[in-house]
């Protein structure tokens, strides 16, 4: 994912100069063994030419880059690796464009505050369902009216997998075995099945785009893998349709957050996502019913958002 944000980067630089009247450079890259700093400019060639051991915040503080991107693994449990780029840098100010999820699942509110404390901006959506418009709705879309609950659809292995069982009715097993073979679901692809995805988007944007300050703790996860024949046989029977869905309700005593297999009618828009995409519903109190869905392939559809990102920093400088 880091290749190709920079490969696309590199690529768009024109339009960042004839838009904004920036020049941008690709100051420092590094991953968790090796990395290159070149204060005239990274170009694609140089990504072969890595210097092992080149790496961590302290090796980024030295570049002085304006925007920090990071991309890296992601770990809910520690917030790491990101966590401590994303500490340091927007510590000195920088400003940061974040897909991976662990840091901002593990410390989010934190890491807002420093930002705030430093002048600092953060830009998430690569991180929530990527190029759904998802967190730039909440932020802005819909200034002026309360949020009174939304739920999404956030992750595109389970859609796939769900929409290959009911279309074709085969078992949980044989639509994993054919993701997998196909590359739409992940060797190990645990985090998807079982919900934890979903979950660390939904509070992604809990805590983002809602201001709310919830933890792992706070929200009930299950998934799709228990998910049987005649479980598929029942709902094409009744005319419904499977979503793994996460959701937020608004209710006396607090906000509430799940993520659970759903099921729709056939007139419901959720019963019609189709393969991989992803969808969100936002209900307000004077904007009615806000629906979101689409998607686009991997990895260019997460680097676009997180471009996005970039580019909306560069039209608003500070």
């Amino acid at each position: 994912m880091g290749r190709q944000i920079a490969r696309m980067l590199l690529a768009r630089r024109s339009r960042y100069r004839n838009l904004y009247g920036v020049d941008v450079r690709l100051v420092a890259v590094c991953n968790s063994r090796a990395g290159l700093r070149k204060g005239a400019g990274i170009e694609e060639v140089d990504f072969a030419s890595l210097v092992p051991g080149s790496t961590g915040p302290a090796f980024l503080v030295e570049a002085k880059p304006d925007v920090l991107i990071e991309a890296g693994p992601s770990d809910f449990e520690t917030g790491s690796p990101g966590l401590a780029y994303l500490r340091t840098l927007l510590a000195m100010g920088c400003d940061g464009v974040v897909v991976s999820k662990g840091a901002l699942v593990h410390s989010g509110p934190p890491l807002r505050r420093l930002a705030a404390a430093t002048g600092a901006r953060l830009r998430i959506s690569g991180a929530t369902a990527a190029a759904l418009p998802t967190i730039d709705v909440l932020e802005t879309g819909l200034l002026g009216c309360r949020v009174l609950g939304l739920e999404g659809v956030l992750n595109a292995t389970t859609n796939y997998l769900l929409n290959a069982m009911m279309e074709r009715g085969i078992g949980f097993p044989e639509a994993l075995r054919e993701a997998q073979a196909g590359g739409f679901a992940e060797s190990e692809p645990s985090r998807d099945i079982e919900g934890w995805d979903t979950a660390c988007k939904l509070l992604i944007l809990a805590n983002f785009g809602l201001d709310l300050d919830l933890g792992m703790k706070d929200v009930s996860v299950s998934g799709i893998g228990g998910v049987t024949l005649d479980d598929i046989g029942r709902w094409r029977e009744e005319g419904t349709v499977p979503r793994l869905v996460g959701r937020i309700e608004f209710r006396e005593d607090g906000p509430k957050a799940e993520v659970a297999l759903r099921t729709y009618p056939l007139d419901d828009p959720f019963a019609h996502i189709a393969g991989k995409a992803k969808a969100l519903r936002i209900h307000t109190d004077c904007m009615g019913e806000i629906l979101t869905m689409g998607g686009g392939p991997e990895p260019t559809a997460t680097a676009s958002a997180a471009l996005k990102d970039f580019e909306l920093l560069l039209a608003t400088p500070r």
